[in-house]
């Protein structure tokens, strides 16, 4: 029989339980609902809500609970109607009576709040380690890279030369992005709420404030009907996988199109690649295939949590039991995703002459040429007229700038002389890109430096 079914006179119908267990969903956070429970337990006891020998009792029990689950002495009855229904089975069939004292000023609202916080807490420092060392890995393969030169692109056609290490590196921008937004909703999910019992808070003499500080958390929540029913916390983690994952799906896609015959700007690890059941030439990128695929269930997961609370009353309702199915699956994918793309691009060769040769064609050199006109005191929209009309002949008489005699250059405007050769050479075209955040070794280097620095807050 349920332990709340005091006020029904019918057992529950096997389908209707079915239904409504989670088990199979929430039994991963075993370790939280019983650290959670210790914590509680002790409180009870400095309260004097339960004598100090009933405390220490509970708090002995739950441990060795805690224990045997880890061990494999004791498994997760599939047939409970959730997590925290088990774990004070459990303990009550070990200690009796005394273990029916342990819900004693909480609620399975407060409980289940407490325990989807600590594990989201915990998560979400898992997949910053992870983020922080795919950061590191591309920072390390800018260094071993820093002057190998590619072309840039915009609308998939090729712009303007740059270096690999700041393609790179455009990524980890973007990765250091979502470390600030995992630790903003780290903080915000740091917020203890148990004690707000179903709603309404309890008559018991509690003191939350010793929960927080057992369970290390920043603060307790403010008001119990928002600690039963905010999940905000989840919604922004999702909304953080999301954005991490939508990343690594534009990563993965750069490097699926440079493992094309098409670029072959890279080539996968053997390891990291698969083959075709029928063509024997094929090496696939099917790992960055797949991360590009998951991006799209972290979406779904988002937006299926969005639309599960949008319209829900306070406090708590049932509804709520799909925030947990729904972020764990997020979570686990991005871990997984993450934790095999880092070895993937480690163990990634990138093909210098390739990118370099690609590079010389083009004319990704025009906007130096421009520019070059420019500083020689011509209108830049003149220059800019003026290139295009060079870069069209250049087309038809098959040249690239470089190829082009100074005879020819000075046809189109005296104000050309031989050092253009070396304002579009392509290394130089690098090098002189100092602005702040360009593309020149220089700047890279300081960018590699601040990353580094950021890193180690």
């Amino acid at each position: 029989m349920k332990m709340w079914a005091g006020r029904f006179s019918k057992e529950e119908n096997k389908e209707v339980n079915d239904f409504n267990s989670s088990i199979r969903v929430d039994s991963r956070m075993y370790k939280e609902d019983i650290t959670g429970s210790m914590a509680h337990a002790f409180m009870l006891g400095k309260c004097g809500i339960i004598s100090n020998e009933d405390s220490e009792l509970i708090i002995n029990t739950l441990d060795s609970i805690l224990t045997d689950l880890e061990n494999g002495n004791l498994e997760i009855d599939p047939e409970a109607e959730d997590i925290h229904m088990f774990v004070e089975e459990v303990l009550t069939n070990r200690i009796g009576a005394v273990g029916k004292k342990l819900h004693t000023a909480r609620s399975r609202n407060d409980q289940v709040a407490l325990d989807f916080r600590m594990y989201t807490k915990k998560e979400i420092l898992e997949i910053k380690g992870l983020v922080k060392s795919l950061i590191e890995t591309i920072i390390y393969i800018s260094k071993q890279n820093i002057d190998l030169i590619m072309p840039g692109y915009t609308h998939l056609q090729r712009a303007q030369p740059i270096l690999l290490s700041h393609q790179l590196l455009a990524y980890a921008n973007m990765l250091i992005r979502d470390l600030g937004r995992l630790d903003d909703t780290y903080k915000r999910c740091d917020y203890m709420p148990l004690g707000s019992a179903a709603l309404a808070g309890t008559t018991h003499n509690i003191d939350r404030f010793i929960v927080k500080e057992k369970l290390g958390f920043k603060n307790v929540t403010l008001n119990s009907i928002d600690s039963v029913s905010d999940r905000d916390f989840a919604v922004e983690l999702a909304n953080a996988i999301s954005l991490i994952m939508m990343h690594l799906s534009r990563f993965s896609e750069e490097i699926i199109l440079w493992c094309s015959w098409e670029f072959k700007f890279m080539e996968l690890d053997d390891s990291y690649a698969t083959g075709s059941s029928i063509m024997p030439q094929k090496k696939n990128p099917d790992i960055t295939e797949l991360i590009r695929g998951k991006t799209g269930r972290t979406y779904g997961n988002l937006i299926a949590l969005l639309t599960m609370l949008k319209g829900i009353p306070l406090a708590y309702n049932k509804d709520m039991q799909e925030d947990k199915e729904l972020l764990f699956d997020s979570i686990d994918t991005v871990k997984e995703c993450l934790s095999i793309f880092i070895p993937m691009l480690k163990t990634a060769t990138f093909l210098k002459d390739n990118m370099y040769n690609a590079a010389k064609k083009g004319f990704i050199n025009a906007t130096d040429l421009a520019d070059y006109l420019a500083k020689k005191g011509m209108p830049f929209r003149d220059a800019y007229k003026l290139t295009g009309t060079i870069v069209k002949d250049a087309i038809k008489d098959n040249l690239t700038l470089d190829e082009i005699k100074l005879e020819k250059y000075k046809e189109y405007s005296e104000l050309i002389d031989s050092d253009i050769y070396h304002e579009i050479d392509l290394r130089n075209c690098v090098d002189k890109r100092l602005s702040f955040g360009g593309t020149s070794k220089e700047m890279v280097l300081k960018q590699i430096e601040l990353l580094t620095n950021e890193l180690g807050k």
